[in-house]
């Protein structure tokens, strides 16, 4: 008997429960329908939101490639340089193509024209193209002579302590820098500082027979 109750209770219960479901749903139809409808269209939104970036990526992806393949073909075909320099004044990859136009004036021993490509890579934002681009500024003016504004590149690149340029990079050519100067116990020391903090780079170790020479006077 008290089982014949119990079960009794039981379908009482779920019919209760069903009932109060289905009026819920009677009472919220409409709230429902349009709650559905913005879930779906968010995850259209959202569905072809990964579709155009997957596309975006692509194109930005073949335009690296095609600026690559410009730069690799250079020294054979030097009408390239048009087509670079088209490239470069626009997109993402705008600014790797100018690094690419100074790398190859510099080997032509242009170094005006590798300066003023250079001067053209925006500085935000402050990435590793914007880090080589003026790394190799300060380079250039290196080898014009202009240290001082050579050093108050490396400076300033140190000063801003970032991790998308290699540190011993930048020491090393504001080491180099100062030598070409004259002032050995400047350079010295970060000679020094290179050996202690990146004794395991190249540039590390290179930095170790640069202070040897310098301590011993050559």
């Amino acid at each position: 008997m008290k089982r014949l109750q119990r079960k009794q209770l039981k379908e009482d219960e779920l019919v209760t429960g069903l009932n109060k479901f289905i009026r819920f749903l009677k009472n919220w139809t409409k709230e429902i329908i349009i709650l559905a409808a913005l879930v779906l269209a968010s995850l259209a939104v959202f569905s072809g939101y990964k579709v155009l970036k997957a596309q975006s990526l692509r194109k930005e992806s073949q335009v690296a490639g095609q600026i690559l393949a410009l730069r690799a073909e250079l020294n054979k075909n030097p009408g390239n340089v048009l087509k670079l320099e088209q490239m470069a004044g626009k997109g993402k990859f705008s600014r790797m193509a100018y690094i690419l136009l100074a790398t190859y004036w510099i080997e032509q021993g242009e170094l005006d024209k590798a300066r003023l490509a250079l001067e053209k890579v925006k500085s935000v934002p402050k990435d590793l193209f914007f880090y080589q681009a003026q790394d190799l500024l300060a380079q250039i003016h290196t080898l014009r002579l202009n240290y001082d504004k050579a050093l108050d590149i490396f400076k300033r690149i140190e000063e801003d302590k970032q991790a998308d340029y290699a540190l011993d990079v930048i020491i090393y050519h504001h080491a180099e820098a100062l030598e070409r100067k004259g002032a050995r116990k400047e350079s010295l020391a970060l000679y020094k500082r290179l050996q202690e903090e990146f004794p395991q780079t190249y540039y590390g170790y290179d930095a170790s027979l640069r202070a040897k020479k310098l301590e011993s006077g050559q």
